[in-house]
């Protein structure tokens, strides 16, 4: 048995690299995926674990925009197709991999690192944290009622893909403006991994469908949408899948949701990627009906301390000292302090005596404001080493809006 070593992946080699991760996770490589990672994927940022040059993994960054609390942008590696071929299992090669990857952020001077996990418990052990949560719901459609009738406003539209193509970005903009935990989408982006449609993704379900939300001619919302058809007896039970709802305004968001409860031939109502604090559960009359489950989404990495925690806005001024512990970078790992009380923040390493001691996941998850350090506290995270600086962090890292990322990879 010999060493695995890390280094980057060569010209022609993306599918040797795709075909050992796509071992790792027991799927082959569908060939319309393979042309869709081509167009999508940046080969300089991508990184294999060689056995004597052979590829058994490896992993990859795409080259992200992250929207941060405040609405300034940040760099995000997004980590993508990481994973090992399980001849090669336990011998160090995802950790040969992610500190690759890591420093492969720090190359392209991106603060934070991003990715969806298959398997939290793996990344957590990599200084990741559960950056943004995600809420999945479902309602009998008969049961779907609003608490207030509220007259509709503006129209919504079938539209063909092409018309879908040009307003959605539009809408997805908007939002990604305001929302922490949104990331940019190219055009390219959009066309291999929104408006692509290929069978393997339909799972029994019918094509995708597009609606836009119109509203003094503008485009304000718009909702991609499956039908699986299901009968029982003569009577519909078919489910309408909305799979990317996205909503600019609170009439869109009203107005979007409306057509999926007013859909004929419809069963149940199915969301499986929304923000936790979606306005519906306050908008139905019987709330309770709504099925929601929470589950994790994005995790996230700081990368450079300073930059990060300097790029975001803050909602009352102050200062403290942090305490963080990095295991897997130490080199960031120390005393920062946080001064949010002038024009912009001030981040930078100090020797004051620290206020609060937490790890970098639970850093993580303050940075988009995920969590709270009195949440991070009831589990046993994080030390208050001055009393009374919970609360002040928490006033200094709160948010109007829950982060959400609506964008997989």
């Amino acid at each position: 048995m010999t060493d695995l070593s890390v280094r980057p992946l060569r010209e022609g080699e993306l599918r040797v690299y795709l075909t050992a991760v796509s071992r790792a996770f027991g799927e082959p490589l569908a060939e319309d995926e393979f042309a869709s990672n081509q167009r999508i994927f940046e080969p300089e940022r991508t990184y294999v674990a060689t056995e004597e040059d052979a590829v058994v993994g490896g992993g990859s960054s795409f080259s992200f925009q992250l929207t941060v609390p405040g609405g300034a942008t940040v760099g995000a590696a997004g980590i993508t197709a990481v994973g090992t071929m399980p001849t090669h299992r336990r011998r160090g090669a995802l950790r040969l991999v992610m500190r690759e990857l890591l420093q492969d952020a720090q190359r392209h001077s991106d603060p934070v690192a991003i990715l969806w996990a298959s398997q939290g418990s793996i990344y957590q052990r990599f200084g990741f944290g559960i950056g943004t949560m995600r809420a999945e719901f479902d309602i009998l459609q008969a049961r779907a009622a609003f608490r207030t009738e509220i007259p509709m406003e503006g129209s919504t539209r079938l539209i063909e893909l092409a018309e879908a193509a040009r307003l959605f970005p539009l809408v997805y903009d908007q939002v990604r403006a305001q929302r922490p935990g949104f990331v940019s989408r190219s055009p390219t982006w959009w066309n291999s991994e929104i408006f692509s449609d290929p069978e393997r993704w339909r799972q029994g379900a019918g094509p995708k469908t597009w609606l836009v939300y119109e509203a003094d001619g503008h485009p304000e919302g718009y909702l991609i949408y499956r039908v699986k058809n299901e009968w029982e007896a003569g009577a519909p039970r078919s489910v309408l899948m909305a799979r990317e709802l996205i909503a600019a305004t609170p009439r869109a968001q009203r107005e979007l949701w409306r057509f999926c409860f007013s859909h004929d031939l419809i069963h149940t109502v199915r969301a499986n990627d929304q923000p936790v604090d979606n306005p519906l559960k306050l908008m139905l009359l019987e709330p309770g009906l709504l099925r929601f489950m929470l589950a994790g989404q994005l995790w996230l990495r700081i990368v450079d301390v300073a930059a990060a925690l300097g790029a975001r806005s803050y909602a009352a001024a102050d200062h403290v000292v942090l305490e963080i512990t990095d295991t897997f970078v130490p080199e960031l790992a120390g005393r920062w302090l946080l001064d949010t009380t002038g024009d912009a923040p001030r981040v930078e390493r100090t020797e004051d005596a620290a206020g609060l001691a937490l790890d970098v996941t639970d850093l993580a998850s303050l940075y988009l404001g995920a969590f709270s350090t009195a949440e991070l506290a009831a589990a046993g995270r994080t030390t208050e080493l001055t009393a009374g600086i919970r609360a002040r962090v928490d006033a200094m890292f709160r948010t109007e809006q829950k982060p959400w990322c609506s964008t997989g990879f």
